[in-house]
């Protein structure tokens, strides 16, 4: 059904068509198609498989090439000898078939009428079971609705006639009534359709466009007076047909591209695509692009051409007047033009503007404006000393114009820098470490400048791609230098005032001139020292005290200054650090100064006590504590060492709960040794359940766990 539906309008599309090329005149020569539109076979039994019915005649005016062809009944085929064939035994078949021809070059149908054939019967289940008959004998009656053209945009009157469906009766007519359903009839868009009831002529009653719905599928089916359905439903397809009524539109209004300079003929720039709502089959939707305007039309107004079916824009400039750096500009402006009915006179049009920039390539090396640079700098100084600056013709925005510098000779002792100034491309020679005019006064550098993209092969860097710079040392007045620096010697404390410490040495950078250096203090936390302006010697002005809060780690820093008769006068610095070796001046001393025992002997009754010194070993521990000379202590009191720095005292004996003050003598080990006699408050309290309680204003209950715990920690850390 499907196969004869398309076949039925293409053969109702194929007639329109004829009849216009006979109102235009027709064609001269070969006519594509069928050469005989019109075919007759007679029915005499059933068609064979295979067996030859009519051979048609086709010509596409090109040699029938890849011609296929398709038959409204599926049951046959044409063959490779343009023979009607059935493709197996057909009994029952259509009164006409329509054989449709296709190439790439003829779209034909032409028609074969079957004469002969027998009348096949319509009765149904119904008819057969005898149910609700009304009369014993039925009218054979066949509906037969064929597809409809309309073609859009049609003006009033309305409505217009379409076509007309058809009830082909072996007997008698007039007995029914047509009726016209689905979209567009009874459902949305309702009423765009209706069929005479009588006649069945299909009307439209409204202008059409194709754009919105290209076309419409019916049902049409006959009726009898009672409302009941006689014959159907059949499917009327309804075709809008195409009118050029959309204009070409681009999906972007202005279209941008690049192309790099120097590019060969025929490279494609950019692709412009517009868009057309008519049939994409019919040349109502088939574009063509050209180029109306190009501006500006130099060096040449034909630039540039865009392919007229797909819209490439591709060069036409030769490759060498194609430079950046030689045309007028940079940016071309075309104006585009789409043209449907495949560019004819009468097709529509849409336009748009291609905006095209020439790229830039790195044909062209930067060169220094001048082959000799001069620069003066000071000695010590460091920055900037001088500004190269280059000319490159490539575009600015590009590595093919951003230099790059580099420094090829002169500066064994990488003394020298030089960076790129992103503003303008200078290259700024700076000097990183200080110069000495005493060493050298000239400098002669070889500057070499290139740029971040490489240059093309037919490039290359020439001798203005080289500079010579010249930098020229200015003399200056430099302080004296000392050396070493810091100096470092050790001495011993409390040496006597105005012993030697240390002999300072600083010299005059200035070699080219005879200057004389004279000495200070610049800095002496203590005032401890002081120098001789003229040979530089340290001597002692008061006692050196390593226990002193201006000494660190033995270490005491002082800085001196010495200052040249330069003119103006140059100075500098240099610091003495001196390590003091202890010498025992200091006598140790007991801690704590509070110790607590219990009053029973039996109890907790041992207190720990350790020595301190200021000295370092072998001037403090190990320490040597006894008690003091007063006679009797040994009756209530012991003292035993515990290690080389702590002892403990023990209480012998009873005593009642008061404050006691216990004389002890400690000793250190240095030579000769050091002692101090001192006292201990030793605290007897009462011990009831791990509870001490003492008399002294200051003391506070503790547990005796906890003081346990805390003479075993000082134990286990000596």
């Amino acid at each position: 059904m499907e196969i004869g539906a398309r076949i039925l309008l293409a053969f109702l599309f194929h007639q329109i068509a004829h009849v216009g090329g006979q109102e235009d005149g027709g064609y001269e020569g070969c006519v594509p198609g069928f050469q005989v539109k019109s075919y007759q076979v007679a029915y005499s039994g059933p068609f064979k498989k295979g067996q030859p019915l009519i051979q048609v005649e086709f010509d596409d005016c090109a040699g029938n090439e890849d011609v296929t062809f398709d038959v409204s009944d599926p049951g046959f085929l044409v063959d490779g000898d343009l023979n009607l064939v059935p493709r197996s035994d057909v009994v029952h078949t259509g009164p006409v078939l329509y054989i449709h021809g296709l190439s790439a070059h003829a779209d034909d149908v032409a028609q074969l009428e079957v004469t002969g054939l027998p009348l096949r019967s319509t009765r149904t289940l119904r008819h057969i079971l005898g149910v609700d008959q009304k009369s014993s004998r039925r009218f054979k009656r066949t509906l037969l609705v064929p597809p409809m053209i309309v073609t859009e945009n049609q003006r009033a009157p309305f409505p217009r006639a379409i076509g007309k469906s058809h009830v082909i009766s072996s007997a008698r007519s007039g007995m029914h009534i047509f009726r016209l359903t689905g979209p567009g009839a009874d459902q949305d868009p309702i009423g765009l359709f209706t069929i005479n009831i009588e006649t069945g002529v299909v009307s439209v009653s409204r202008s059409l466009d194709r754009e919105a719905i290209d076309s419409y599928q019916l049902e049409v089916s006959t009726t009898d007076f009672t409302g009941n359905i006689v014959e159907g439903p059949a499917i009327l397809v309804v075709t809008v047909i195409d009118q050029n009524d959309n204009r070409p539109i681009f999906k972007e209004t202005r279209y941008t591209g690049e192309v790099l300079e120097g590019s060969p003929t025929g490279t494609t720039v950019m692709t412009m695509t517009a868009f057309d709502a008519d049939d994409p089959s019919t040349d109502n939707a088939a574009l063509r692009y050209n180029i109306v305007k190009q501006s500006p039309d130099k060096p040449s107004p034909n630039m540039f051409y865009i392919d007229a079916e797909r819209g490439d824009i591709v060069t036409v400039i030769s490759p060498l007047l194609l430079d950046r750096e030689t045309l007028p500009t940079t940016t071309y402006e075309l104006e585009i033009v789409a043209k449907d009915m495949a560019g004819s006179e009468v097709g529509l049009t849409g336009t748009a503007t291609a905006t095209i920039t020439i790229t830039d390539r790195n044909d062209h090396a930067p060169e220094f404006r001048y082959p000799l640079f001069e620069a003066h700098v000071f000695e010590g100084s460091t920055g900037v000393v001088v500004n190269l600056t280059v000319d490159d013709r490539d575009d600015p925005a590009t590595g093919a114009w951003r230099a790059i510098y580099s420094i090829i000779s002169g500066d064994p002792t990488q003394s020298f820098e030089i960076q790129t100034n992103p503003d303008n491309n200078e290259g700024m020679l700076s000097v990183v470490k200080p110069l000495d005019y005493e060493s050298t006064t000239l400098h002669t550098l070889l500057i070499r400048v290139e740029n971040e993209d490489p240059l093309v092969p037919d490039a290359i860097y020439g001798p203005s791609s080289t500079a010579t710079v010249h930098v020229t040392v200015e003399d200056i007045n430099e302080g004296p230098v000392f050396f070493p620096d810091p100096l470092i010697v050790t001495r011993m404390e409390n040496i006597p005032v105005g012993s030697f410490v240390a002999s300072l040495n600083a010299t005059d950078p200035d070699t080219l001139e005879i200057q004389s250096i004279r000495y200070a203090v610049l800095r002496d936390p203590a005032g401890w020292l002081s120098v001789n302006p003229v040979r530089g010697t340290v001597n002692t002005s008061a006692s050196l005290d390593r226990e002193s809060p201006y000494v660190h780690d033995n270490k005491y820093t002082a800085v001196f200054i010495a200052t040249d008769n330069g003119t103006p006068p140059a100075t500098g610095t240099g610091t003495l650090i001196i390590y003091l070796d202890d010498y025992n001046d200091n006598a140790p001393y007991v801690v704590p100064s509070v110790a607590r025992v219990c009053e029973d002997a039996h109890d907790m009754n041992v207190a720990i006590v350790g020595g301190w010194d200021k000295d370092l070993p072998p001037n403090a521990a190990p320490f040597k504590i006894e008690l003091g000379k007063q006679p009797g202590l040994d009756k209530t009191w012991r003292v035993t060492r515990v290690n080389s720095t702590h002892s403990q005292i023990m209480l012998l004996h009873s005593l009642k709960k008061a404050n006691y003050q216990l004389p002890l003598l400690i000793t250190d080990s240095g030579v000769p040794p050091l002692s101090n006699n001192t006292e201990v408050k030793v605290q007897v309290c009462i011990c009831k359940k791990n509870k001490m309680h003492c008399s002294s204003a200051h003391s506070q209950r503790s547990s005796l766990l906890v003081l346990l715990a805390t003479l075993l920690l000082v134990l286990l850390c000596l």
